[in-house]
């Protein structure tokens, strides 16, 4: 039986407990967060608290919160004999104090309230200070997830830009597509087979291999049509930005 305790009560940090709490051979002792209200969410099944005082024994204890706050909540946590591990993509292991016994349990993928639809595929990027302590962390891992992975804090910073990149851009994207929708009185949801098929299609195929659209057939009299049709500054300069991103990367030249 692994013993933990959650420090925060943010999106993440439900997603763990949620994964824990069905699984037997891991038992949630507590969850701890500063915020009052949010810790509704966890205390029919487990004993709640705001006071790093009082923390329980644990084998580990996992920081589930922002990365601007992890290095002040783990000295405020303090040094207890369990295993102390943050969850951020790109915040180094040795943000911890050294006094502990450090580590990482990094989740690659976003939440935002909604369940992701297979859990057990979600790739856990681990790190820790040495064998022992990493096996402890790999068997946690590998309760939940059949994708657990041993990456370094330079290499989870640079995974964590790719992850910038294919998510947080990307949605962004759809948002803009989003408003461009809006202000001609098209619905987005005409857009949303596209986006599903643009997803599946990375699985078969190299992104490079599936780029199609005007910049990478280099269609300049479509692309300087799109721009004219663009009523926003700043959706021409994304708009022309990532034109020539992509023909730089197809060897074109605008």
């Amino acid at each position: 039986m692994i013993k933990v305790v959650l420090i925060g009560t943010g999106n993440v940090a439900k997603f763990l407990f949620d994964e824990f709490c069905t699984h037997p051979q891991l038992s949630i002792e507590q969850v701890i967060g500063r915020n009052v209200a949010a810790l509704e969410y966890f205390k029919e099944k487990v004993s709640v608290g705001n006071n790093y005082t009082e923390l329980k024994q644990a084998d580990i204890y996992i920081l589930a919160v922002k990365d601007e706050v992890i290095q002040k909540v783990s000295i405020d946590v303090g040094n207890h004999e369990g295993l102390m591990v943050h969850t951020s993509g790109s915040i180094a292991m040795e943000a911890l104090p050294e006094n502990v016994r450090r580590g990482v349990f990094y989740p690659l993928q976003t939440f935002s309230g909604i369940a992701p639809k297979n859990s057990t595929n979600i790739p856990l990027c681990l790190e820790a200070e040495n064998e022992e302590d990493y096996a402890l962390l790999e068997g946690l891992a590998n309760c939940i997830s059949s994708a657990v992975y041993r990456i370094s804090s330079e290499k989870r910073r640079q995974l964590h830009v790719a992850a910038v990149y294919a998510n947080n851009f990307s949605n962004h994207m759809f948002f803009m597509a989003a408003e461009i929708c809006k202000e001609h009185g098209l619905s987005f949801e005409l857009l949303k087979p596209l986006i599903l098929e643009t997803s599946e299609k990375i699985l078969q195929q190299s992104p490079f291999t599936a780029q199609t659209g005007p910049a990478r057939r280099n269609d300049l009299k479509t692309i300087k049509e799109h721009l004219s049709l663009l009523s926003r500054p700043e959706q021409q300069k994304v708009y022309a930005t990532l034109t020539e991103s992509i023909q730089q990367a197809y060897g074109k030249k605008l």
